[in-house]
């Protein structure tokens, strides 16, 4: 960025320090997806059903239509790299983790002010929580597709044709 004069936002914020599931996904992991997320969804949806459900409800309708949108994007992705047909294992990822948002905003809600887990415990299951169900819902499908090896690829088909841009023109 010092080269460019552009200042680059940070992609996550070291998101291992999450003391919940709201901290993760709202404000430590991938961010900018987050940031497109909360205004091209979770904003609309939250206007959408307010009207429906109440200003109450609508916030954790809204939450469960973000999560489903990011599922259903990812497969999306995984099928333009891989070509094969969804399990639909990582949308029940992100549906599961939105869900379990909903939950502990609601657990959050009673226990307000009352009681508090402590970050040395809060953050090792928070974190822990994302990464056994990533390994039980979300990579399974990644690595069974080869997706890894297909994006690989792909990045080297990309740097063989910026070699070939290089000895074109090396002022590019």
């Amino acid at each position: 960025h010092a080269t460019s004069g552009l200042e680059l936002e940070p992609p996550s914020d070291e998101p291992y320090l999450s003391t919940s599931l709201q901290d993760f996904w709202g404000r430590r992991w991938n961010l900018m997806v987050t940031y497109l997320l909360r205004h091209t969804v979770y904003k609309p949806a939250r206007s959408f059903f307010d009207n429906m459900l109440g200003s109450m409800w609508a916030p954790l309708a809204a939450v469960l239509a973000a999560f489903i949108v990011s599922g259903l994007m990812h497969e999306l992705v995984f099928y333009y790299v891989t070509r094969v047909s969804p399990t639909w294992e990582v949308t029940w990822y992100f549906v599961l983790h939105g869900a379990c948002v909903v939950v502990e905003f609601g657990v959050k809600r009673v226990f307000s002010g009352k009681a508090q887990l402590h970050w040395a415990v809060s953050t090792p299951l928070t974190v822990g929580f994302v990464v056994a169900t990533a390994m039980w819902l979300f990579f399974p499908p990644v690595l069974r597709t080869g997706a890894v090896e297909k994006a690989i690829e792909e990045c080297k088909v990309l740097l063989d044709f910026a070699k070939v841009l290089w000895k074109v023109n090396p002022f590019w």
